[in-house]
């Protein structure tokens, strides 16, 4: 039977995640979150000492044997490192630092590429990151560029993180969510950018279930084809 993939776009904090969750849970999908497959290789990075900027030295933590994985429970993804359990670990603003690091090294890519495409090819999915439709999975039957305003994209975050007790501001998370914005856009290893038969999602003004709604409503027609 054939499978259907379809890649999720777009820059941090535009409900990514969130929203290809829902949506896979709605239409029985399993949902692929690469973002944190690429945090979980940044924590291993970070525990093995390696300061942010120091590409060199993350060949040697992937030779290492680390093992990156998912696993679901009752419908929740769970992201392994080494069999641990790291969740929650990977959520912290240091760790989508070391995420963008990590992510614009070739090595980190090819490591973690076959797995995700393993996925495709044995699942109806729904996969979101930054080059799902330009690189990962270029023949997705459904390709979504998801996206928002900085200033949307921040708020958000900033109320998550608040939520979780972190301490910040607004002014910080604006400042940092558009400088990974530059970082994703301009690195060498796939940087972030719509493909040319993407569908544009623009969540600014949406609520969350209305952005949900939307996504759903570009991945429908290829169910019924």
């Amino acid at each position: 039977m054939k499978t259907i993939a379809v890649a999720i776009d777009g820059p941090s904090g535009a409900g990514k995640s969130t929203i290809a969750r829902a949506a896979a849970g709605h239409l029985g999908f399993v949902y692929v979150d690469t973002g944190a497959m690429y945090r979980t290789i940044g924590l291993a990075v970070c525990r093995a000492g390696v300061p942010l900027g120091e590409t060199e030295r993350i060949q040697p933590v992937l030779d290492s044997g680390i093992q990156v994985s998912l696993k679901y429970e009752n419908g929740v993804q769970h992201v392994l490192l080494d069999g641990e359990d790291v969740s929650d670990l990977i959520r912290t603003p240091e760790m989508s630092k070391y995420a963008s690091f990590v992510s614009a090294v070739p090595a980190v890519r090819a490591f973690l590429l076959q797995t995700q495409r393993e996925m495709a090819q044995t699942n109806n999915v729904i996969m979101d990151g930054r080059d799902i439709g330009t690189v990962i999975l270029p023949h997705a039957q459904v390709k979504i560029f998801l996206t928002a305003s900085a200033e949307a994209r921040a708020k958000r975050r900033f109320i998550e993180l608040q939520e979780k007790g972190e301490d910040v501001t607004l002014e910080s998370v604006i400042a940092d969510m558009k400088q990974r914005d530059h970082d994703d856009e301009t690195r060498a290893a796939a940087p972030l950018k719509q493909a040319d038969d993407a569908v544009l999602v623009d969540t600014s003004e949406l609520t969350l279930e209305q952005s949900i709604e939307a996504v759903e409503a570009v991945i429908r027609p290829a169910l019924e084809g």
